[in-house]
């Protein structure tokens, strides 16, 4: 019996400061990208209250306030960001207030490949992270 064996190979997103940083071997937690831990929509939720009336989106390490890329893929997707997204005093957490529609898809790129202004505070481009969830009838 022959057996075969299929090479695996496995890829690694490394994003400005944190690439430089893996090339040279230096690699920590400081000198990689932060990257998204928790979303409230938790993203891929099919019955989100359309009362829900903000976005929070929490980040592995201590974020710039005002760099934010709430990137939109289509205006029907998007939700309607009702006032001004603020950084917690956690220095982590971003919440967008909003207003949803019952019956619903929303979906946001937080960063992109054009847009990537969410950056921790030692100027790390944050990976990006695709928000996508459903709101109940």
């Amino acid at each position: 019996m022959k057996r075969w064996c299929v090479p695996v190979v496995v890829g690694v997103l490394l994003v400005g400061a944190g690439a430089e940083a893996a090339r040279r071997g230096r690699m920590s937690v400081k000198t990689m990208p932060p990257v998204i831990v928790k979303t409230v929509p938790q993203s891929g939720d099919t019955k989100v209250d359309p009362a829900t009336t903000e976005i929070r989106v929490t980040f592995s390490k201590d974020m710039i306030d005002g760099n934010m890329s709430w990137v939109r893929i289509s205006k029907d997707t998007f939700p309607n960001i009702t006032g001004k997204i603020r950084l917690q005093k956690d220095k982590r957490t971003f919440v967008a207030p909003v207003k949803l529609a019952a019956g619903k898809t929303y979906v946001v790129w937080l960063n992109d490949k054009r847009f990537n202004n969410f950056m921790d505070v030692n100027r790390n481009r944050a990976v990006p992270y695709l928000l996508v969830f459903e709101t109940s009838e």
